[in-house]
Protein backbone atom coordinates (compact mmCIF):
# COMPACT_ATOMS: atom_id res chain seq x y z
CA UNK A 1 0.00 0.00 0.00
CA UNK A 2 0.95 3.69 -0.93
CA UNK A 3 0.97 4.09 2.99
CA UNK A 4 3.20 1.71 3.92
CA UNK A 5 5.74 4.49 2.46
CA UNK A 6 5.17 7.01 5.05
CA UNK A 7 8.13 7.33 7.80
CA UNK A 8 6.64 9.52 10.57
CA UNK A 9 9.52 8.68 12.93
CA UNK A 10 10.57 10.92 15.79
CA UNK A 11 12.90 12.22 14.25
CA UNK A 12 11.63 12.76 11.05
CA UNK A 13 8.43 14.77 12.76
CA UNK A 14 11.13 17.00 14.60
CA UNK A 15 12.87 18.13 10.87
CA UNK A 16 9.21 18.43 10.16
CA UNK A 17 7.59 20.62 13.18
CA UNK A 18 10.94 22.51 14.28
CA UNK A 19 11.79 24.17 10.98
CA UNK A 20 7.61 25.06 10.54
CA UNK A 21 8.00 26.44 13.80
CA UNK A 22 10.95 28.29 12.37
CA UNK A 23 9.15 29.29 9.28
CA UNK A 24 6.37 30.49 10.87
CA UNK A 25 7.98 32.87 13.46
CA UNK A 26 9.90 34.58 11.01
CA UNK A 27 6.98 34.60 8.52
CA UNK A 28 5.67 36.77 11.22
CA UNK A 29 8.67 37.66 13.35
CA UNK A 30 8.38 41.74 12.92
CA UNK A 31 4.22 41.15 14.33
CA UNK A 32 5.18 38.61 17.09
CA UNK A 33 8.11 40.98 18.34
CA UNK A 34 6.83 44.67 17.58
CA UNK A 35 2.87 43.90 18.47
CA UNK A 36 2.77 41.16 20.62
CA UNK A 37 6.30 41.88 22.35
CA UNK A 38 6.93 38.41 22.56
CA UNK A 39 10.39 36.52 22.36
CA UNK A 40 11.65 33.40 21.03
CA UNK A 41 12.02 31.34 23.65
CA UNK A 42 8.74 31.11 26.14
CA UNK A 43 7.22 30.22 22.55
CA UNK A 44 10.02 27.81 21.42
CA UNK A 45 9.88 26.30 25.65
CA UNK A 46 6.01 26.02 25.10
CA UNK A 47 6.33 23.96 21.82
CA UNK A 48 8.98 21.79 23.27
CA UNK A 49 6.48 21.18 25.99
CA UNK A 50 3.10 20.28 24.03
CA UNK A 51 5.40 18.01 21.49
CA UNK A 52 7.55 16.28 24.13
CA UNK A 53 7.36 13.26 26.13
CA UNK A 54 4.44 14.68 28.79
CA UNK A 55 1.87 15.85 26.32
CA UNK A 56 1.82 14.73 22.79
CA UNK A 57 4.62 12.44 22.67
CA UNK A 58 6.29 13.39 19.61
CA UNK A 59 9.84 14.01 20.56
CA UNK A 60 11.41 12.13 23.71
CA UNK A 61 15.97 13.32 23.59
CA UNK A 62 16.06 11.01 26.43
CA UNK A 63 14.88 7.74 24.50
CA UNK A 64 16.72 9.03 21.69
CA UNK A 65 20.07 8.26 23.24
CA UNK A 66 20.34 12.14 24.41
CA UNK A 67 21.94 12.07 27.68
CA UNK A 68 23.60 14.55 29.82
CA UNK A 69 26.54 14.81 27.75
CA UNK A 70 24.68 15.60 24.81
CA UNK A 71 22.88 18.38 26.66
CA UNK A 72 26.02 19.89 28.24
CA UNK A 73 27.40 20.38 24.81
CA UNK A 74 24.39 21.52 22.97
CA UNK A 75 24.38 23.76 25.68
CA UNK A 76 28.21 24.75 25.13
CA UNK A 77 27.50 25.43 21.70
CA UNK A 78 25.18 27.65 21.97
CA UNK A 79 25.95 29.94 25.19
CA UNK A 80 29.76 30.50 23.70
CA UNK A 81 28.36 31.43 20.37
CA UNK A 82 26.20 34.15 22.13
CA UNK A 83 29.01 35.27 24.41
CA UNK A 84 31.26 35.36 21.62
CA UNK A 85 28.48 37.75 19.46
CA UNK A 86 28.00 39.84 22.35
CA UNK A 87 31.37 40.54 22.19
CA UNK A 88 31.34 41.33 18.54
CA UNK A 89 27.99 43.43 18.88
CA UNK A 90 29.55 45.82 21.44
CA UNK A 91 30.73 49.21 20.44
CA UNK A 92 34.32 49.43 19.72
CA UNK A 93 36.76 49.72 22.81
CA UNK A 94 33.70 49.56 25.17
CA UNK A 95 35.65 48.48 28.20
CA UNK A 96 37.79 50.91 28.22
CA UNK A 97 34.94 53.84 29.23
CA UNK A 98 32.24 51.38 31.13
CA UNK A 99 34.80 49.29 32.85
CA UNK A 100 33.52 50.21 36.07
CA UNK A 101 29.68 49.72 35.53
CA UNK A 102 30.41 46.35 34.46
CA UNK A 103 32.64 45.13 37.04
CA UNK A 104 30.05 46.58 39.86
CA UNK A 105 27.40 44.17 37.71
CA UNK A 106 30.27 41.02 38.05
CA UNK A 107 31.31 41.73 41.05
CA UNK A 108 28.93 43.15 44.52
CA UNK A 109 25.85 42.01 42.13
CA UNK A 110 26.92 38.36 41.34
CA UNK A 111 28.21 38.06 44.66
CA UNK A 112 24.81 39.49 46.41
CA UNK A 113 23.16 37.06 44.59
CA UNK A 114 24.67 34.53 44.80
CA UNK A 115 24.63 34.25 49.12
CA UNK A 116 21.18 35.07 48.98
CA UNK A 117 20.15 32.63 46.30
CA UNK A 118 22.01 29.97 48.35
CA UNK A 119 20.49 31.29 51.45
CA UNK A 120 16.92 30.48 50.36
CA UNK A 121 17.70 26.86 48.71
CA UNK A 122 19.40 26.25 52.39
CA UNK A 123 16.12 27.04 54.18
CA UNK A 124 13.59 26.09 51.77
CA UNK A 125 15.08 22.87 50.58
CA UNK A 126 17.01 22.09 53.57
CA UNK A 127 20.34 21.49 51.89
CA UNK A 128 23.72 21.58 53.26
CA UNK A 129 25.92 25.05 52.64
CA UNK A 130 28.11 23.19 50.17
CA UNK A 131 25.04 22.23 48.10
CA UNK A 132 23.35 25.82 48.46
CA UNK A 133 26.13 27.30 47.22
CA UNK A 134 26.57 25.19 44.15
CA UNK A 135 22.64 25.43 42.88
CA UNK A 136 22.88 29.28 43.33
CA UNK A 137 26.03 29.31 41.47
CA UNK A 138 23.95 27.86 38.50
CA UNK A 139 21.65 30.90 38.90
CA UNK A 140 24.06 33.73 39.65
CA UNK A 141 24.68 34.43 35.42
CA UNK A 142 22.49 36.46 33.66
CA UNK A 143 21.68 34.36 30.43
CA UNK A 144 23.22 35.50 27.36
CA UNK A 145 20.73 33.62 24.94
CA UNK A 146 17.84 34.95 27.00
CA UNK A 147 18.97 38.92 27.29
CA UNK A 148 19.64 38.65 23.34
CA UNK A 149 16.50 37.52 22.58
CA UNK A 150 15.11 40.84 24.09
CA UNK A 151 17.69 43.35 24.16
CA UNK A 152 18.41 43.04 20.08
CA UNK A 153 16.34 43.18 16.91
CA UNK A 154 12.98 45.02 18.31
CA UNK A 155 10.41 48.25 19.17
CA UNK A 156 10.68 47.51 22.63
CA UNK A 157 14.75 47.23 22.49
CA UNK A 158 14.56 50.97 20.97
CA UNK A 159 12.35 52.14 23.90
CA UNK A 160 15.48 51.25 26.25
CA UNK A 161 18.53 53.93 26.84
CA UNK A 162 21.01 52.12 24.37
CA UNK A 163 23.82 52.86 27.52
CA UNK A 164 21.80 49.94 29.42
CA UNK A 165 21.19 47.72 26.69
CA UNK A 166 25.30 47.83 26.21
CA UNK A 167 25.79 47.10 29.86
CA UNK A 168 23.34 44.48 30.02
CA UNK A 169 24.83 42.83 27.19
CA UNK A 170 28.57 42.60 28.24
CA UNK A 171 27.55 41.53 31.62
CA UNK A 172 25.82 38.65 30.17
CA UNK A 173 27.97 38.03 27.99
CA UNK A 174 31.10 38.12 30.80
CA UNK A 175 28.87 36.49 33.88
CA UNK A 176 28.50 32.47 32.83
CA UNK A 177 32.18 32.70 32.41
CA UNK A 178 32.68 34.63 35.23
CA UNK A 179 30.05 32.44 37.57
CA UNK A 180 32.90 29.32 37.38
CA UNK A 181 34.45 30.51 40.72
CA UNK A 182 31.03 30.73 42.64
CA UNK A 183 30.11 26.88 41.12
CA UNK A 184 33.95 25.72 42.09
CA UNK A 185 33.99 27.32 45.61
CA UNK A 186 30.54 25.01 46.40
CA UNK A 187 32.06 22.12 44.42
CA UNK A 188 35.65 21.84 46.26
CA UNK A 189 33.60 22.85 49.61
CA UNK A 190 31.82 19.37 49.20
CA UNK A 191 34.66 17.44 47.72
CA UNK A 192 38.00 18.73 48.69
CA UNK A 193 39.94 16.34 51.42
CA UNK A 194 40.65 19.77 53.53
CA UNK A 195 40.10 23.47 53.42
CA UNK A 196 43.61 24.20 52.32
CA UNK A 197 43.34 22.16 49.36
CA UNK A 198 39.96 23.43 48.21
CA UNK A 199 41.16 26.81 48.24
CA UNK A 200 44.68 26.19 46.17
CA UNK A 201 42.18 24.12 43.67
CA UNK A 202 40.25 27.14 43.76
CA UNK A 203 42.61 29.60 43.68
CA UNK A 204 45.11 28.11 40.42
CA UNK A 205 42.41 26.09 38.45
CA UNK A 206 39.74 28.05 38.63
CA UNK A 207 41.09 31.86 39.44
CA UNK A 208 44.31 31.49 37.48
CA UNK A 209 44.03 29.07 34.47
CA UNK A 210 40.11 28.93 34.07
CA UNK A 211 39.47 32.81 34.21
CA UNK A 212 42.19 34.83 34.21
CA UNK A 213 43.88 32.57 31.64
CA UNK A 214 41.05 31.90 29.66
CA UNK A 215 40.27 35.85 28.97
CA UNK A 216 43.27 36.55 28.07
CA UNK A 217 43.95 33.46 25.55
CA UNK A 218 40.02 34.87 24.15
CA UNK A 219 41.51 38.25 23.70
CA UNK A 220 45.05 36.92 22.03
CA UNK A 221 43.03 35.03 19.74
CA UNK A 222 40.00 37.08 18.54
CA UNK A 223 43.18 40.06 18.17
CA UNK A 224 44.99 37.72 15.60
CA UNK A 225 41.89 36.59 13.53
CA UNK A 226 40.89 40.56 13.65
CA UNK A 227 44.28 41.15 11.81
CA UNK A 228 44.39 38.09 9.68
CA UNK A 229 40.90 38.46 8.38
CA UNK A 230 41.57 42.36 7.76
CA UNK A 231 44.67 41.35 5.84
CA UNK A 232 43.48 38.64 3.43
CA UNK A 233 39.75 41.18 3.07
CA UNK A 234 42.46 43.67 2.24
CA UNK A 235 44.02 41.89 -0.30
CA UNK A 236 40.83 40.29 -1.87
CA UNK A 237 41.65 36.75 -0.39
CA UNK A 238 38.42 36.21 1.08
CA UNK A 239 34.24 36.17 -0.46
CA UNK A 240 31.69 37.55 0.95
CA UNK A 241 30.14 34.48 1.92
CA UNK A 242 33.62 33.44 3.35
CA UNK A 243 33.34 36.46 5.06
CA UNK A 244 30.65 35.80 7.20
CA UNK A 245 31.20 32.10 7.66
CA UNK A 246 34.26 33.23 9.74
CA UNK A 247 32.30 34.69 12.39
CA UNK A 248 30.96 31.47 13.35
CA UNK A 249 33.67 29.49 12.69
CA UNK A 250 35.92 31.57 15.32
CA UNK A 251 33.49 31.32 17.71
CA UNK A 252 32.90 27.40 17.80
CA UNK A 253 37.38 27.36 17.07
CA UNK A 254 37.30 29.52 20.69
CA UNK A 255 34.79 26.91 22.29
CA UNK A 256 37.03 24.28 21.15
CA UNK A 257 39.86 25.34 22.57
CA UNK A 258 38.60 26.53 25.81
CA UNK A 259 37.01 22.70 26.26
CA UNK A 260 39.83 21.37 25.17
CA UNK A 261 42.19 23.38 27.57
CA UNK A 262 40.48 22.60 30.24
CA UNK A 263 39.80 26.84 31.08
CA UNK A 264 36.56 28.61 30.89
CA UNK A 265 34.77 28.01 27.51
CA UNK A 266 32.62 31.26 28.03
CA UNK A 267 35.19 33.59 28.87
CA UNK A 268 37.56 32.61 26.30
CA UNK A 269 34.61 32.93 23.85
CA UNK A 270 33.48 36.18 24.98
CA UNK A 271 37.34 37.09 24.92
CA UNK A 272 37.45 36.04 21.42
CA UNK A 273 34.56 38.00 20.51
CA UNK A 274 35.49 41.36 22.11
CA UNK A 275 38.94 41.11 21.06
CA UNK A 276 38.37 40.08 17.52
CA UNK A 277 35.22 43.34 17.43
CA UNK A 278 37.48 45.59 19.30
CA UNK A 279 37.93 48.32 16.61
CA UNK A 280 34.41 48.21 15.77
CA UNK A 281 35.84 47.36 11.55
CA UNK A 282 33.93 43.67 11.62
CA UNK A 283 30.91 45.28 13.50
CA UNK A 284 30.58 47.65 10.65
CA UNK A 285 31.82 45.31 7.63
CA UNK A 286 28.98 42.95 8.91
CA UNK A 287 25.38 45.46 10.12
CA UNK A 288 23.38 44.19 7.23
CA UNK A 289 23.69 40.77 8.01
CA UNK A 290 21.80 40.60 11.12
CA UNK A 291 23.65 37.97 11.45
CA UNK A 292 22.82 37.35 15.80
CA UNK A 293 18.84 37.68 14.43
CA UNK A 294 19.63 34.73 12.45
CA UNK A 295 22.07 32.99 15.51
CA UNK A 296 18.70 33.66 17.96
CA UNK A 297 16.36 32.13 15.24
CA UNK A 298 17.93 29.20 14.12
CA UNK A 299 20.45 28.21 17.15
CA UNK A 300 18.67 29.53 20.60
CA UNK A 301 15.20 28.96 19.57
CA UNK A 302 16.08 25.15 18.73
CA UNK A 303 17.46 24.74 22.28
CA UNK A 304 14.82 26.34 23.75
CA UNK A 305 12.74 23.50 22.23
CA UNK A 306 15.01 21.16 22.86
CA UNK A 307 14.27 22.20 26.86
CA UNK A 308 10.82 22.34 26.85
CA UNK A 309 11.52 18.54 25.33
CA UNK A 310 13.50 17.87 28.46
CA UNK A 311 11.64 18.92 31.67
CA UNK A 312 12.18 16.61 33.99
CA UNK A 313 8.33 17.04 35.42
CA UNK A 314 8.03 14.13 37.49
CA UNK A 315 10.74 15.52 39.40
CA UNK A 316 8.66 18.81 40.03
CA UNK A 317 5.80 16.34 41.80
CA UNK A 318 7.38 13.80 43.01
CA UNK A 319 9.82 14.09 45.81
CA UNK A 320 12.36 11.38 45.87
CA UNK A 321 14.78 9.80 48.88
CA UNK A 322 17.40 12.69 48.54
CA UNK A 323 15.21 15.37 47.74
CA UNK A 324 11.85 15.47 49.79
CA UNK A 325 11.54 18.91 50.32
CA UNK A 326 11.48 19.75 46.35
CA UNK A 327 7.79 19.91 46.15
CA UNK A 328 5.86 21.92 43.96
CA UNK A 329 5.10 24.55 47.02
CA UNK A 330 9.01 25.51 47.82
CA UNK A 331 9.70 25.31 43.99
CA UNK A 332 7.24 28.07 43.39
CA UNK A 333 8.13 30.09 46.75
CA UNK A 334 12.39 29.79 45.63
CA UNK A 335 10.94 30.89 42.21
CA UNK A 336 9.25 33.97 43.45
CA UNK A 337 11.93 34.96 46.18
CA UNK A 338 14.91 34.36 43.54
CA UNK A 339 12.97 36.97 40.72
CA UNK A 340 12.22 39.23 44.00
CA UNK A 341 16.20 39.25 45.61
CA UNK A 342 18.40 37.95 43.45
CA UNK A 343 19.42 40.99 41.51
CA UNK A 344 16.62 43.58 42.56
CA UNK A 345 17.64 44.89 45.84
CA UNK A 346 21.20 45.10 45.46
CA UNK A 347 21.37 46.98 41.96
CA UNK A 348 18.65 49.71 43.49
CA UNK A 349 21.22 49.97 46.49
CA UNK A 350 24.08 50.18 44.25
CA UNK A 351 22.92 52.77 41.64
CA UNK A 352 24.83 55.55 42.14
CA UNK A 353 27.71 53.56 42.19
CA UNK A 354 26.92 52.10 38.55
CA UNK A 355 27.45 55.13 36.41
CA UNK A 356 25.66 53.40 33.37
CA UNK A 357 22.76 53.58 35.76
CA UNK A 358 21.29 56.80 35.84
CA UNK A 359 17.94 56.57 37.51
CA UNK A 360 16.17 54.43 40.47
CA UNK A 361 13.34 53.56 37.46
CA UNK A 362 16.87 52.31 35.23
CA UNK A 363 18.29 50.48 38.71
CA UNK A 364 14.44 48.54 38.27
CA UNK A 365 14.59 47.59 35.38
CA UNK A 366 18.40 46.36 35.24
CA UNK A 367 17.57 44.77 38.57
CA UNK A 368 14.29 42.84 37.25
CA UNK A 369 16.26 41.89 33.92
CA UNK A 370 18.20 38.94 35.20
CA UNK A 371 17.11 35.90 33.48
CA UNK A 372 18.52 32.74 33.59
CA UNK A 373 18.18 30.23 30.97
CA UNK A 374 20.85 28.25 28.73
CA UNK A 375 23.83 28.96 30.85
CA UNK A 376 22.09 27.75 34.17
CA UNK A 377 21.43 24.59 32.54
CA UNK A 378 25.12 24.12 31.76
CA UNK A 379 26.50 24.94 34.66
CA UNK A 380 23.96 22.47 36.76
CA UNK A 381 25.59 19.50 34.29
CA UNK A 382 29.07 21.09 34.82
CA UNK A 383 28.67 20.86 38.85
CA UNK A 384 27.20 16.98 38.13
CA UNK A 385 29.63 15.99 36.72
CA UNK A 386 32.65 16.78 38.87
CA UNK A 387 30.68 15.70 41.85
CA UNK A 388 29.78 12.09 39.65
CA UNK A 389 33.47 11.79 37.80
CA UNK A 390 36.09 14.75 38.93
CA UNK A 391 35.73 15.78 35.95
CA UNK A 392 33.65 18.01 33.25
CA UNK A 393 32.24 14.88 31.73
CA UNK A 394 28.85 13.63 33.22
CA UNK A 395 27.84 9.75 33.43
CA UNK A 396 25.00 8.76 31.35
CA UNK A 397 22.73 8.97 34.48
CA UNK A 398 23.55 9.88 37.87
CA UNK A 399 25.26 7.11 40.04
CA UNK A 400 23.86 5.70 42.99
CA UNK A 401 25.27 5.14 46.30
CA UNK A 402 28.00 8.52 45.39
CA UNK A 403 29.16 10.01 48.73
CA UNK A 404 27.20 13.52 47.07
CA UNK A 405 24.09 11.65 45.91
CA UNK A 406 22.30 14.05 47.60
CA UNK A 407 23.79 17.16 45.91
CA UNK A 408 23.85 15.46 42.38
CA UNK A 409 20.09 14.80 42.66
CA UNK A 410 18.77 18.22 43.84
CA UNK A 411 20.43 19.76 41.28
CA UNK A 412 18.87 19.22 37.99
CA UNK A 413 14.82 19.52 39.35
CA UNK A 414 15.77 22.52 40.92
CA UNK A 415 17.81 24.26 37.96
CA UNK A 416 15.24 23.44 35.29
CA UNK A 417 12.18 24.82 37.35
CA UNK A 418 13.85 27.77 37.87
CA UNK A 419 14.84 28.50 34.53
CA UNK A 420 11.32 27.38 33.29
CA UNK A 421 10.03 30.07 35.66
CA UNK A 422 12.38 32.65 34.53
CA UNK A 423 11.92 31.77 30.88
CA UNK A 424 8.51 32.69 31.19
CA UNK A 425 8.60 35.55 33.15
CA UNK A 426 11.42 37.56 31.77
CA UNK A 427 10.04 36.40 28.40
CA UNK A 428 6.67 37.62 28.73
CA UNK A 429 7.90 40.44 31.14
CA UNK A 430 8.37 42.95 27.94
CA UNK A 431 4.87 42.70 26.87
CA UNK A 432 3.47 43.62 30.58
CA UNK A 433 6.15 46.56 30.52
CA UNK A 434 4.51 47.56 27.00
CA UNK A 435 1.07 47.71 27.77
CA UNK A 436 1.65 48.82 31.48
CA UNK A 437 3.45 51.61 29.83
CA UNK A 438 0.58 52.01 27.38
CA UNK A 439 -2.26 52.35 29.96
CA UNK A 440 0.40 54.67 32.53
CA UNK A 441 -0.28 57.52 29.37
CA UNK A 442 -2.86 59.86 29.19
CA UNK A 443 -6.04 58.66 26.95
CA UNK A 444 -4.59 61.03 24.49
CA UNK A 445 -1.35 59.94 24.54
CA UNK A 446 -2.01 56.76 23.63
CA UNK A 447 -1.35 54.84 20.54
CA UNK A 448 -4.23 52.80 18.69
CA UNK A 449 -2.78 49.81 19.04
CA UNK A 450 -2.25 48.74 22.78
CA UNK A 451 1.68 48.46 23.54
CA UNK A 452 2.57 50.26 20.44
CA UNK A 453 4.40 53.06 21.89
CA UNK A 454 8.27 53.80 20.58
CA UNK A 455 9.00 56.92 22.58
CA UNK A 456 11.95 55.68 25.10
CA UNK A 457 10.33 54.58 28.35
CA UNK A 458 9.54 56.71 31.51
CA UNK A 459 12.12 57.47 33.85
CA UNK A 460 14.86 56.82 32.14
CA UNK A 461 17.62 59.29 30.24
CA UNK A 462 17.63 59.14 27.03
CA UNK A 463 18.73 62.06 25.35
CA UNK A 464 22.19 62.90 24.44
CA UNK A 465 25.10 61.33 26.52
CA UNK A 466 22.91 60.21 29.28
CA UNK A 467 21.19 57.94 26.93
CA UNK A 468 23.81 56.78 24.26
CA UNK A 469 26.78 54.62 25.13
CA UNK A 470 28.92 55.79 22.38
CA UNK A 471 28.80 58.06 19.33
CA UNK A 472 28.69 55.60 17.60
CA UNK A 473 28.98 51.23 17.63
CA UNK A 474 31.07 50.30 14.76
CA UNK A 475 34.38 51.85 13.24
CA UNK A 476 34.11 54.55 11.28
CA UNK A 477 36.75 54.18 9.10
CA UNK A 478 38.20 51.25 6.90
CA UNK A 479 41.78 51.34 6.25
CA UNK A 480 41.96 48.06 4.38
CA UNK A 481 39.72 48.83 1.31
CA UNK A 482 37.13 51.31 0.47
CA UNK A 483 33.76 50.27 -1.18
Amino acid sequence: MAWSVIEATPPHLTYLILSGFLILYALFSSFIRNRLHLSEPPLATLLGIIIGPNVLNIIDPRAWGFEDSITQELARVVVGVQVFTVGVDLPKAYFNRHWKSVAMMLGPVMIFGWLIVALFVYLLLRTDVPTALIVSACLTPTDPVLAASVLSNSQFSTRVPGRLKHMLSAESGCNDGVSFPFLYAGIFALTASSAGEGIKEWILETILWQCVFGLALGAIIGIIANRILRFSYGNGYIDGSSFLVFYILLAVFSIGVGSTLGSDDFLIAFGAGTGFAWDGWFAKKTAEAHLPNIIDLLLNSSMFVYFGATIPWSRFFTPGQYTPDVTPGRLTTLLILVLLFRRLPIVLALKRYIPDIKTYREALFCGHFGPMGVGALFLAIEARAQLETGTARPLPRPPKNSPHEAAIEIIRPVICFIVLGSIMVHGLSVAAISVGSHYSKGVDERTPLIGGETDGLTGMVHEGGGGESEPSVSGDEDPDRND
